[in-house]
């Protein structure tokens, strides 16, 4: 195992850190945006949210605006943590410095533009269908050769 880490080019490292500070952030941005949109919208999912001068008002679950932001933020849940996961054991595989940097940008900057054009500035598809799937093969790939490097 210490020949393992050993072997982990600190660029590669440094650059996979970074990313994926960068993606945390993000995430953490779509809490707020979540929240955002339900104040801007007066749409709560809590009773004790709704104020009480609005007597009588019910949680809401279906406002199209929230759960746009809120699919979003799911979708970032299914696709960004398993490439947190496989990013940090793709390094342990010794990876050619250029191709991991770009595969770590590659999947930041897709994530980040799916979110702009599926939750803040709506864009018709194939923006959201072609943001997801550069990030989604690109964590294929590393999962794959990941796989692969230890068999």
């Amino acid at each position: 195992m210490t020949t393992l880490l050993q072997n982990v080019n600190e660029e590669v490292f440094r650059t996979y850190v970074f990313w994926t500070a960068v993606l945390v952030v993000k995430m953490l941005a779509m809490s707020v945006l979540t929240g955002r949109q339900r104040f801007r919208k007066k749409v709560f999912a809590n009773p004790e949210d709704i104020q009480p001068s609005k007597k009588g008002a019910q949680p809401k679950f279906d406002d199209p605006d929230v759960e746009r932001v809120r699919r979003a933020h799911r979708n970032d849940l299914e696709n960004i943590l398993p490439f947190f996961a496989i990013g940090l054991l793709y390094m342990l595989t010794n990876p050619e410095p250029f191709i991991a940097i770009n595969l770590f940008r590659a999947v930041a900057v897709a994530r980040i533009v799916h979110t702009l054009v599926y939750a803040v500035v709506v864009i018709p598809q194939p923006a959201r269908g072609l943001s997801w799937a550069i990030a989604y093969f690109a964590t294929a790939y590393m999962a794959v050769k990941t796989a692969l490097f230890f068999l």
